[in-house]
């Protein structure tokens, strides 16, 4: 039975009606206070009630709650006889079928006596569960708790987190702003408990940890004592862009030459910092997991002879026995894992994987042996590989009590916002089927989304019930681009910055909640973005989240480059060998020749142009389809006011720029159609054609990256595809009409924001300038030409404001060419820069925009260079 609380009538009751109660209940919330994953629900249940206006009496047993109580809620399990027997009393009437981690909620009222029972098939159930009421409280009270069972869908649900321990023992990701930005983070406990307690309210049980070899940062290995590296180490060099992508080189001298200490701790007090960070996890039921990439070994500096040489057995030896002191040294390490690829590619799958056992399956037979008690997960990565021979060879794990062997396997390889199914896992699925003794867990990777908010549950709760069942053991879901540590691109950061989960608090709990029960119901998520952004009807911003996010797959879908280094959606960019270009921007020739993937039925932008007639998707439905989702999403957030919640603004920014990123790929996917069929037979209206959806494309890729930048910093370093910069990508966009054969690589002006307070140039205080009204296009009277001899110029506004608080001032300008940083300053404060980037011309005006704090009354806003300003039209001042 599973029926979930706040259906469709109660749901605009709580969003039309969220009126706060005016009389105060007093709920007795009893739980057993020594369950640290009760206590931890409790915490939330506590915090929802009171939110509501409730008064809260915690009760530490049954035998203590009053006989006159009206209110309470119990959370037990169901293995405590006295509980269960006392909730039988009572009338109810137990679950059946409950699994691990699973819950049932029973309603028992007699008289005006009402008790909300919450049984868990353990404590991690319990959590669950009483996190479920929690939810359910905080969004329609208590009155909106009815019966209810839930059962994990996928026992495991995690995620992939690249972990960037130390200059000397890095992860894939180093190689990247997100990389070095975090290393820090990973040394710190308050990053690691928010980070879990995100996990466990979005219903994660576990964190699979990657790294090269990061045993030199977390264990002492006997005979190999010298490895073990104290301190935590960042280099300050000047890194390159490019660095190789097997994992190779990631560090060199130079680096270790430059460097700086971010961390002073002894290898040992590491080890206990990673221990209590996993006592903690297993205290919101999330375990972790320990997988490398082989064979690498960095951070033993060659000492006893270590290298990467899978033929050495004092490697062999020293990885032996650094896994055993894995195992040994963590209690609660429930997972160790290996990647026979990347350093092994010569090899073949035999020699890999006998070098695979004898290293990381000996160490970890090694460990059980002198712990009989103790359990663990091996996880193998079908990488480069075979089943039947890792199988075979992995046999004595198989066949031993302690430890379950399970497979990982890229689903989706690096886009899982590309599709509903996947056409690479057929075969190695049926060898499972075929077998019948092991299953696999699913890698899922985003390397797609990185700067925005994204949201599609409808996508997400297909995407689940489409991976084989009854082959998984779970899935987890992360990045290899990116580090889901701490954000770092913020231009309005909190004065402490938020965690990655916080920040993408939506996303993680789409991927979560689904993959704990893809039955949840969007009224479901609705309820939790009501309670969230009260200031709007969150049936539209849940519509307009997911219209928006859509464009992901779409585009991905369409235009597939199966790896990161091939294809990353927000830059328009890849590794310049795959894009074909020297900027690695993927122009409207890589449009055409790139390939859809083969499970979305899409027909090629190739084949279009040889078959425009194809009776099937087209290119030219995919570029209606992403333009419908982009323009409904538009539509409802136009209509909406964030009324000072300074969280609801960034997100509608976000969907913002997701809309109008939409826009400029459905254009271009269009103009690349186009120009396929033009190609083909010569027709000067299709050349037209595309040539005109490029200069479209090229205005929409404009206003994507202005609508970003009022919130982030770019360009962005990643290690995958190096530097991903928007605005210098603009005479990228603007060459795709030339290569359609265009003469005019120019667009329209971007219309004026309505809504705002217009202060023009030419009415303002500007020194090295001119007032002038040759070009089209401006407002007021005219606009401000600035000196190109001069050296330095201002421009000064004067506002008087109505009231103190948040304004965008967005800045209309041209400029032909180029980029450079203006400073701003408000009331004589300097305010940091904006960027004045090409807007395609001199008689293009385009804007962007900055967040300000003013006062009320009277501002000097001020925008100063050490160089002529742009022709500057005027400050827009918009505030709600």
């Amino acid at each position: 039975m599973k029926k979930y609380a706040i259906g469709t009538c109660a749901l605009l009751s709580v969003c039309l009606f969220a009126v706060p109660t005016t009389w105060a209940t007093q709920v007795n919330v009893v739980s057993d206070p020594g369950d640290g994953m009760a206590a931890f629900a409790v915490q939330d249940i506590e915090e929802a009630l009171r939110s509501n206006g409730d008064v809260v009496v915690r009760i530490a047993s049954l035998k203590l709650l009053p006989s006159d109580s009206v209110v309470s809620i119990v959370l037990t399990r169901l293995d405590d006889p006295a509980s269960v027997s006392a909730f039988q009393e009572a009338g109810g009437v137990l679950p059946q079928g409950l699994k691990s981690e699973g819950f049932a909620i029973r309603r028992i009222q007699e008289g005006d006596r009402i008790a909300y029972w919450l049984i868990g098939a353990d404590s991690a159930g319990v959590m669950y569960g009483g996190l479920e009421i929690a939810e359910i409280i905080a969004a329609g009270g208590l009155t909106a708790i009815e019966n209810d069972e839930q059962n994990p869908y996928m026992p495991k649900r995690g995620t992939k987190f690249n972990c960037p321990l130390d200059l000397r023992t890095p992860s894939y990701s180093d190689m990247s702003d997100a990389g070095q930005h975090n290393i820090y983070e990973m040394w710190s406990w308050d990053f690691w408990t928010d980070y879990i307690d995100q996990l466990a309210r979005s219903r994660y049980n576990h964190i699979s940890l990657w790294g090269l070899h990061p045993f030199p940062s977390m264990v002492k290995v006997p005979g190999y004592e010298k490895v073990a590296l104290d301190d935590v180490k960042r280099s300050t060099i000047q890194f390159k862009e490019l660095y190789s992508g097997l994992g190779v080189g990631l560090v060199d001298d130079e680096m270790l030459s430059q460097t700086e200490t971010l961390h002073q701790l002894t290898i040992d007090q590491k080890i206990d910092f990673w221990r209590r960070v996993m006592a903690y996890a297993k205290s919101r039921n999330v375990d972790f997991w320990i997988i490398t990439w082989n064979i690498f070994s960095y951070g033993t500096n060659g000492q006893y002879g270590i290298d990467d040489d899978i033929n050495n057995p004092i490697t062999r030896d020293y990885f032996r026995k650094s896994v055993k002191a894995m195992v040994q040294t963590y209690p609660d390490l429930a997972g160790i894992g290996l990647t026979p690829g990347e350093n092994m590619r010569k090899h073949s799958v035999e020699q890999k994987e006998d070098w695979a056992f004898e290293t990381y399956g000996q160490g970890v037979l090694d460990a059980l042996a002198e712990d009989p008690d103790r359990k663990i997960m091996f996880i193998h990565r079908q990488h480069d590989t075979g089943v039947d021979a890792v199988l075979n060879r992995f046999k004595p794990l198989m066949d031993h009590p302690n430890i379950e062997f399970i497979f990982s396997f890229k689903y989706a390889k690096a886009h899982v916002y590309s599709a509903l199914t996947m056409p690479f896992h057929e075969d190695f699925v049926k060898t499972l089927r075929e077998r019948d003794d092991v299953k696999t867990t699913w890698t899922l990777r985003n390397d797609d989304v990185y700067y925005f908010r994204w949201g599609a549950p409808d996508f997400v709760r297909t995407f689940i019930k489409n991976i084989p069942h009854d082959v998984s053991k779970g899935f987890y879901l992360g990045s290899d681009q990116y580090v889901w540590g701490r954000e770092f691109l913020s231009t309005e950061p909190d004065p402490t910055r938020q965690i990655e989960l916080e920040k993408h608090w939506y996303h993680w709990m789409i991927w979560g909640r689904l993959g704990y029960d893809p039955e949840m119901p969007n009224e479901r998520f609705i309820a939790v973005i009501q309670k969230r952004f009260p200031q709007v009807r969150a049936s539209d911003l849940f519509a307009a989240w997911q219209e928006a996010s859509m464009v992901y797959p779409k585009t991905t879908g369409l235009h597939w480059g199966p790896l990161d280094l091939h294809w990353y959606i927000e830059g328009c960019k890849g590794r310049p060998g795959f894009a074909k270009t020297k900027t690695g921007f993927h122009d409207v020739n890589r449009f055409i020749s790139l390939d859809p993937l083969s499970t979305t039925g899409y027909q090629s932008i190739r084949d279009y142009g040889t078959n425009p007639d194809y009776d099937g998707v087209t290119p030219i439905d995919v570029s209606e389809q992403i333009h419908a989702h982009a323009e409904k999403a538009l539509a409802l957030i136009a209509e909406m006011k964030h009324r000072g919640n300074k969280e609801l603004r960034l997100t509608l920014g976000d969907i913002q720029s997701m809309a109008y990123m939409g826009k400029y790929y459905a254009h271009k996917i269009r103009g690349a159609a186009e120009l396929a069929v033009y190609r083909e037979n010569n027709d000067a209206d299709r050349q037209q054609r595309a040539i005109d959806e490029l200069q479209s494309a090229a205005k929409y890729w404009r206003l994507y990256v202005a609508s970003a930048m009022t919130r982030y910093t770019n360009p962005i370093w990643m290690n995958r595809i190096g530097h991903s910069d928007w605005r210098s990508y603009m005479k990228d966009v603007l060459h795709d009409i030339e290569i359609a054969g265009g003469t005019d690589a120019q667009i329209a002006s971007l219309e004026v924001t309505e809504g705002g307070v217009i202060l023009e140039a030419e009415d303002a205080i500007f020194k090295n300038g001119k007032s002038a009204n040759e070009t089209s296009g401006f407002t007021g009277s005219g606009y401000v030409d600035f000196d190109p001899e001069t050296e330095a110029s201002t421009i000064t506004w004067r506002y008087e404001a109505p009231k103190a608080g948040l304004y965008t001032m967005e800045f209309r300008y041209a400029l032909e060419e180029g980029q450079y940083p203006v400073a701003v300053s408000v009331n004589e404060e300097t305010l940091g820069d904006i960027v004045f980037w090409c807007t395609s011309g001199n008689t293009t005006w385009a804007w962007d925009r900055k967040t300000v704090q003013l006062n009320k009354g009277v501002n000097d806003i001020t925008l100063s260079a050490d160089r002529p300003l742009a022709r500057l039209d005027h400050l827009n001042l918009l505030s709600e």
